[in-house]
């Protein structure tokens, strides 16, 4: 029987890793379309609507966060801002990437899909602890981070021009 060593027998988890966090992650995508649909809404424009809630974003940022291509992004914003839940601000830092932000049409919305996804959000606490929920969050942020530096060790000329396109 052959002994793996410690940093092997990782690399060989880190595929494992990545297949449940795609099958979790297409799990939460059907349930947020379930609970968005009967309040006229989508899993994606749930998404983009809880992206831009905070501080002003660009089109482009948006994308980065939900790691999804601009075109859609935008595709949803149009809807969005044709639909007056959001609407498009100057960006003073870059003039031809405007920020989206909610109008109170689309906080009302994002607030409404938010409270369906309450009960949802505590019957998966009740099923951990939370040490369990703790550890998870910080070793998920963990993995974020590790895979955006090795990311950013990839693409360094591409990130710094997307950056600079939509400051």
């Amino acid at each position: 029987m052959k002994r793996f060593a410690p940093k092997d027998r990782n690399a060989a988890t880190v595929p494992l890793i990545i297949a449940d966090i795609y099958q979790l992650a297409g799990q939460l995508r059907r349930n947020a379309e379930a609970r968005a649909r009967p309040l006229g809404q989508s899993q994606a424009r749930w998404q983009v609507l809880s992206a831009a809630s905070a501080e002003p974003k660009t089109i482009p940022q948006i994308a980065r966060r939900l790691g999804v291509a601009r075109q859609n992004v935008q595709r949803i914003a149009d809807l969005l801002v044709a639909e007056g839940l959001a609407s498009s601000s100057p960006n003073p830092d870059h003039q031809t990437s405007p920020h989206l932000l909610l109008t109170e049409s689309g906080r009302d919305a994002l607030a409404r899909l938010t409270r369906s996804a309450q009960s949802y959000y505590r019957e998966i606490a009740a099923a951990l602890s939370p040490a369990e929920i703790a550890v998870l969050r910080r070793n998920l942020r963990a993995l974020c981070a590790a895979v955006d530096g090795r990311q950013r060790r990839i693409e360094p000329a591409t990130r710094s021009e997307e950056d600079n396109h939509d400051a």
